[in-house]
């Protein structure tokens, strides 16, 4: 038996949507209970599967002494459709740079992740992940890229009791005018260590290396501790996911060359 519903004129079973969604939350729990529960670092991308709404807020100070506010910082919508697939619909950030540049929405971006193999804290403790990235120019003002990107990244990370370490290798190369946009190889480590029941504080390695375009041959690292707190359950049904991570942390150039000198990185995350 079902409730019978009137949607755009057709009668549907009320039953039959339960169903679809109850089935969507049971494959999301089973997927991600096979993989370790760590929280998702400040900046360094997960190694595991996501569903998540997130939001970040970047406040970078130049070598010029201007600041420049990132509202957002590509994130948005993660979700587990398919069992070992993440899909995220990242939204275009707002950049305000606080000095003559024009402020506008930065590209529109989207990410496709296939884990490979994972084991929780009980059977290995590890996870093992491959995504591909995508963006498309749709800046205003010179905020965006000048061409459409692609970035394949390999993700990893392993555990040791409260211990944990993931790092991500990946590149962004653009679709067009690759002699003025160059090549950009992205490195990014991060160690955390739990602390009590929600505490997690970390430091990160964020490297840049740059191949060809205008930072030909730069390489530019920062160094970022921080602390992430996870998670607050909005539910006390232990099935339901439904929770807040909140957390920070401060990147510190660690190079000689440097696009910015520090950046705030605040964020926030709402399982579901």
């Amino acid at each position: 038996m079902c409730a019978m519903v009137m949607v755009g004129g057709s009668t549907l079973c009320a039953a039959q949507n339960d169903g679809f969604f109850s089935a969507w939350e049971d494959r999301v729990r089973d997927t991600l209970a096979q993989q370790p529960s760590w929280p998702i670092p400040v900046v360094t991308a997960s190694s595991g599967l996501l569903q998540v709404f997130r939001t970040d807020f970047v406040r970078q100070i130049a070598p010029a002494g201007t600041d420049t506010w990132n509202y957002d910082n590509t994130k948005g919508f993660n979700v587990v459709p398919w069992y070992k697939v993440e899909f995220d619909a990242l939204l275009p950030p707002y950049i305000q740079h606080n000095s003559k540049a024009e402020d506008g929405f930065g590209d529109v971006s989207l990410l496709l992740k296939y884990r490979l193999a994972a084991a929780n804290e009980e059977s290995g403790n590890y996870s093992v992940s491959f995504s591909l990235g995508g963006t498309m120019p749709t800046g205003s003002y010179k905020n965006g890229s000048l061409a459409a990107t692609i970035s394949p990244t390999v993700c990893a990370g392993k555990g040791f009791g409260r211990f944990d370490v993931q790092s991500t290798l990946g590149a962004i190369l653009p679709a067009d005018d690759t002699t003025k946009l160059g090549r950009v190889v992205v490195w990014n480590t991060v160690a955390q260590y739990r602390i009590g029941k929600l505490f997690w504080p970390e430091i990160e390695s964020n490297a840049t290396f740059y191949h060809g375009g205008a930072n030909d041959g730069h390489v530019q690292n920062f160094v970022t501790p921080g602390l992430m707190v996870s998670k607050f359950k909005l539910e006390r049904d232990p099935r339901n996911r439904l929770a807040l991570i909140f957390g920070g942390g401060m990147q510190i150039a660690a190079t000689q060359f440097h696009t910015y000198n520090h950046g705030l990185v605040l964020t926030a995350r709402m399982l579901f």
